[in-house]
């Protein structure tokens, strides 16, 4: 299948579609029309020798600096080498493939003056799968994700490295294997692909894809925990949640329905008890309220693939030509939305390790042995499970305090305020990493909890969930290295992710 690019209309669906079935790129001819056009306009400006940023004068500070016109190719080469200071790990494949993408769609906006051999070489790069290696430390989130992005156009001319069919190899090695030339970077292009957010959008974008579909597994997960606890269903009427007016909550309050009908394990109002505990009574409102971060964070997010976020912009309009030096690359926007979904995801999180102590605590769980334990006192059972999901929730509350608070001024105070929009990106996914892990560590616990119950008394649609899931997590029936059991059932919970298009 073919992802086509317009600069204009890019998804998130797009995205996870594309990495679902490994999907190559296009682009449009619309597209390539406005490209040729924007570099038309930066010969020009060469020709003419106008004092324009980043074309003909250096960068930051020195924007006062006027370039000689024999080194406008050579003052793009230098700012790529000169600004590839990367740190730490390298982003995953998939973030750094979607951040080529993101710059592609940007640049085909036809506000950035590249060559088409720029764009058939990011093409190229994202259809062969030659993925540059980007360490992911190192960007302040204003002038664009500097330090990654320029990691990334070092890949593109021959000079970084990248993962090719599972091997980290120098790019220019792999190039000369495939028979293509390295780029050669003309005026203007080393700018326009550093100027931009595509390092924390890409991995804004597959924290929210991974996110998004967590919220959905919370629910079937949280069925089980609902039964095994003979939770009430009167408390997921939709009459409750339409009084309340948002529809996230009704939607959530709809599937926990669905996911329980047909259940013998579920009660009534006043059957064994009054009312439930919050983590059990509340689940529309708190999966709801995390659901409304997720619609949030997915608008900004789209916004973003589809702007113009470097600098200098040229505007070609009415028979006249503009060149406005701005301020789009900074990542503001997208720093709070990545906040927020940090927020969101944590919440998921939090109220799991809430219900799965209720599952263990013998006080709490309604005759059930102690943490589940085949022998209490001889073997410990699912103790420690929770003392690992207490753990990744705390972590989260650490991880959740907002990047975008703080701002370090940089470039001698010429950039004197930032967005530290990377950091939020990176933080936010070591999030869903963890809240990954403890909806595991729930569903392990789960799992066990409705065989007390009676695994014959679920509803159809959790007891399906029930068999897929014992195929890769045994029944606990002694102690055992229960961290294969989390890993196993995170690494199912992140393969559904990318495993269909829809929920």
């Amino acid at each position: 299948m073919t992802l086509q690019l317009n600069g204009e209309q890019l998804t998130i669906r797009d995205i996870q579609r594309f990495l679902a079935h490994n999907d190559t790129v296009e682009i449009t001819d619309q597209a390539l029309s406005r490209v040729k056009d924007s570099r038309a306009t930066v010969e020009r400006i060469i020709r003419d020798k106008e004092t324009i940023y980043g074309i003909t004068t250096g960068f930051g500070l020195f924007s006062d600096v006027r370039i000689d016109d024999k080194q406008y190719n050579q003052l793009q080469v230098n700012l790529i080498r000169s600004h590839a200071c990367g740190v730490g790990e390298p982003f995953a494949d998939n973030v750094a493939l979607v951040m080529m993408v993101l710059r592609l769609n940007t640049l085909l906006k036809g506000h950035s003056g590249v060559t088409v051999g720029l764009i058939d070489q990011l093409i190229y790069f994202i259809n062969h799968r030659i993925v540059p290696v980007i360490p992911q430390q190192g960007s302040l989130g204003a002038s664009g994700d500097l330090a990654p992005l320029s990691h990334l156009a070092l890949a593109l001319i021959g000079e970084g490295k990248v993962v090719y069919q599972g091997e980290v190899r120098d790019s220019k090695d792999v190039l000369q294997e495939l028979g293509r030339e390295p780029h050669t970077l003309q005026a203007k292009e080393g700018l326009a692909l550093i100027n931009g957010t595509q390092a924390m959008t890409a991995q804004g974008v597959i924290s929210y894809i991974e996110a998004e579909d967590l919220g959905y597994q919370a629910e079937w997960i949280a069925a089980l925990t609902h039964q095994s606890l003979n939770g009430i269903t009167d408390a997921y009427n939709e009459q409750v949640h339409k009084a309340r007016n948002y529809q996230e909550q009704i939607d959530v309050a709809e599937r926990m329905r669905d996911w329980l009908a047909g259940s013998q394990l579920t009660t009534r109002q006043a059957e064994l008890r009054v009312q439930d505990a919050y983590t059990l009574r509340c689940i529309p409102q708190i999966h709801g309220a995390s659901f409304q971060v997720f619609n949030y964070v997915k608008e900004k997010l789209e916004f973003e693939m589809n702007a113009a976020n470097d600098n200098p912009l040229i505007f070609d309009e009415d028979d006249e030509t503009l060149v406005i030096s701005g301020g789009n690359f900074h990542g503001q926007p997208v720093a709070f939305a990545l906040d927020f979904l940090k927020i969101g995801v944590s919440e998921l999180a939090n109220v799991a390790e809430r219900r799965l102590e209720r599952l263990v605590n013998p006080q709490l769980n309604h005759g059930m042995p102690a943490f589940l334990s085949p022998e209490p006192g001889l073997q410990s059972g699912a103790m420690i499970m929770q003392y690992a999901a207490a753990s990744l929730v705390s972590e989260n509350k650490t991880l959740a305090h907002p990047a975008s608070v703080d701002s370090i001024p940089s470039s001698a105070n010429q950039e004197d305020h930032v967005s530290m929009g990377t950091i939020a990106s990176r933080h936010g996914y070591q999030i869903v990493e963890n809240a990954r892990r403890v909806l595991a560590i729930e569903c392990i616990i789960a799992l066990q909890a409705v065989e007390h119950q009676g695994v014959e008394k679920l509803s159809p649609r959790t007891l399906a969930k029930y068999e897929a899931l014992r195929s890769i997590v045994p029944s606990i029936t002694e102690d055992r290295q229960f961290h294969k059991d989390i890993e196993a059932v995170a690494q199912y919970l992140r393969d559904d992710a990318y495993s269909s298009d829809e929920q």
